[in-house]
């Protein structure tokens, strides 16, 4: 092989799957692919490990402690309570536990698949569903604000920070509409997509250049080099599929938290 011809996948090979249903067309609306079969696995697995863990609980004759999946099931439920909602909302916030569990789960599942054999693609690099999870989070803080202060309570929380002088008002109150209303949401979709795309391009890379030494007789010597990067790198996006669930997680926290004791 001739490492100056060597080439590799463009994005749109990468990211676009074709329809695995047999009878439909790739655009057509009942379409399933990969990244809808990875949703899927996403939404099944979390109910799984809970149900399971709730079964062998009630299961047990007397309490003891928690093996298996039961401790994975009680450290992720108390992960989450303890270093993200009470660090970020407080007591007021257990109320939301059911939802920012399920948020990080969902996240966590569509993003490790990116380091399963013959899957190797995390979802959510596309933007699709980060943009859908985004506006789900900017919908659920702003009817928690709404909730707790009525519609006009809320938005001068939002919009009018105490100690601001009144010369800068106008442009303080732009500011903080916009940042709530619109970065928000742009910004949760756009770096859960772009960190997940990024670690994906950046597999890819050190895939095919091993596999293309590996094929080259003469740079056989040096083809542990990138196979030990890309080692290295699979390790690292384990790290990064679960450290992106926790982000996103604990800013949707901080985001309903925000809107339910708005700052005096």
């Amino acid at each position: 092989m001739n490492l100056l011809a060597l080439t590799f996948p463009d994005i749109g090979h990468l990211l676009e799957w074709p329809n695995v249903l047999p009878g439909l067309d790739d655009d057509s609306v009942f379409a399933l692919n990969k990244v809808g079969i990875i949703y899927i696995f996403a939404l099944v697995a979390p109910v799984m490990i809970f149900v399971m863990a709730k079964r062998r609980y009630a299961q047990a004759e007397v309490i003891t402690a928690p093996r298996g999946i039961q401790t994975v099931a009680e450290t992720s439920v108390e992960f989450v309570r303890e270093n993200i909602i009470m660090q970020t909302i407080g007591p007021d916030g257990l109320r939301y536990l059911p939802f920012l569990l399920t948020l990080f789960f969902f996240i966590l599942f569509s993003n490790i698949t990116e380091v399963f054999p013959l899957i190797h693609f995390p979802a959510n690099a596309r933007m699709a569903m980060p943009f859908v999870l985004a506006v789900l989070v900017w919908v659920v803080f702003n009817a928690v604000g709404i909730k707790h202060h009525g519609l006009f309570g809320y938005l001068k929380n939002v919009v009018i920070p105490p100690g601001v002088p009144k010369a800068l008002l106008p442009l303080v109150a732009l500011i903080e509409f916009v940042s709530t209303f619109f970065v928000r949401p742009f910004s949760l979709a756009v770096r859960l997509f772009a960190n997940m795309l990024a670690g994906h391009l950046l597999l890819v890379t050190f895939g095919v250049l091993t596999a293309a030494l590996w094929d080259t007789s003469p740079l056989i010597a040096i083809v542990w080099a990138p196979f030990v990067v890309l080692i290295g790198l699979t390790g690292f996006e384990i790290l990064v599929a679960l450290l992106q669930a926790f982000i996103f997680t604990i800013l949707a926290a901080v985001y309903i938290g925000g809107a339910l004791h708005p700052e005096h």
